[in-house]
């Protein structure tokens, strides 16, 4: 009896001494790690405030009157047809100081002479789809370039075709340079062309109604001095029509 309880107990101490070892190494190591950061006190997951970023603001856009409402039933077989939005246009924001930087600059055109209007249309500050307001170009793929006179900082591109009437603008291609023969250096900033006809390469963008909102283009700040826009007709005929075209941004320092 005495010897069997002196088995056990032998057993119970080398239990004990097993799991002692055991405990210490790891004792070692808990005790040589630092305490886990808190998300909330970790300096470098915290967000940097950048005190010299500029201050962003919305664009005093001054809109046309609208001329129609509703969407006619001849645009509905227009493939890649962006959705009206249905409501008005949220605010674009860009740094405190942006200006249209295109108001009466000079234009230039691969129409010569236009079959309505006068080509410096395009930046007279005329946006109104009335009569006497847009230049008509001759069919067929057609452009408009701007030159602001020097390199700005971009951030949006706001122009309109003729409004006064729902219509689709094909072949709808935005590209800025700093080369005035758009040779060098050009960047597509939008691209509607869905077949290349073009030959811009294929368009990822969509379609669109013409409205008193016009077309706005996020520029994202590239920098350029010159800007051109091609269409190429319309759902309504195959003449390409301008009436304004705003260039928003600040003089690249």
């Amino acid at each position: 009896m005495v010897k069997g309880f002196n088995s056990i107990v032998k057993v119970c101490v080398l239990v004990l001494l097993a799991m002692c070892l055991l405990a210490v190494p790891s004792c070692k190591k808990s005790s040589q790690e630092s305490p886990p950061k808190s998300e909330d006190t970790d300096v470098s997951k915290q967000p940097v405030v950048d005190a010299d970023a500029p201050k962003l603001v919305p664009l005093d856009i001054k809109l046309p009157r609208p001329m129609f409402v509703g969407t006619p039933q001849n645009i509905q077989g227009v493939a890649n047809l962006e959705k009206p939005l249905g409501r008005d246009r949220p605010p674009f924001y860009a740094p405190a100081g942006t200006k249209n930087a295109a108001l009466g600059k000079p234009v230039a055109s691969t129409d010569d002479l236009p079959i309505i209007g006068e080509i410096e249309m395009v930046t007279d500050g005329d946006k109104e789809a009335t009569d006497g307001s847009y230049v008509e170009l001759a069919p067929f793929l057609q452009n408009v370039t701007i030159d602001l006179g020097a390199e700005y900082e971009i951030y949006a591109i706001l122009f309109w075709h003729y409004h006064k009437q729902a219509r689709v603008y094909f072949d709808v291609v935005v590209q800025v340079a700093d080369d005035p023969d758009f040779i060098t250096d050009v960047r597509t900033l939008f691209n509607n062309d869905h077949d290349n006809s073009s030959g811009f390469g294929i368009g990822s963008d969509m379609h669109y109604v013409e409205t008193a909102e016009g077309k706005l283009i996020d520029a994202k700040g590239v920098r350029a001095r010159y800007v051109r826009l091609y269409s190429n007709g319309s759902s309504s005929n195959e003449l390409n029509h301008y009436i304004e075209v705003e260039v928003f941004g600040k003089p690249a320092i």
